[in-house]
């Protein structure tokens, strides 16, 4: 995985978030208590969207010119840390994300 060519599936994507997770306690420690954890990876979340955030404004070039640097590659690379950290916060809270989506979609769907 990550190398061009490779092809992305859902199941590869939870296997990275796994092993993300395990290199993550490592690197980090494990926090006192789990709750710790979950906070830090909200934060992580919120930190993500708002650079999520600048990379639009300034594709959009609705950014000070000073700002305004986008780059299609950044665009993209910031969607992926928002889904990564999404997915690393919904392991620590033991969410199954892949039933979650699965009835996420069903209610979509049924709205029309």
């Amino acid at each position: 995985m990550g190398r061009k060519g490779d092809k992305m599936n859902f199941e590869k994507l939870l296997d990275f978030v796994n092993l993300e997770d395990k290199r993550l306690r490592n690197l980090y420690g494990n926090y006192p208590d789990e709750e710790k954890r979950i906070l830090a990876r909200m934060v992580k979340l919120t930190e993500e969207v708002g650079e999520l955030s600048e990379e639009v404004l300034s594709h959009l070039k609705l950014q000070r010119k000073e700002k305004i640097q986008s780059n299609k590659n950044e665009l993209s690379n910031e969607f992926a840390d928002v889904i990564i950290t999404t997915l690393l916060l919904a392991k620590s809270l033991r969410v199954d994300i892949k039933e979650a989506l699965n009835d996420k979609i069903k209610i979509i769907n049924e709205r029309y």
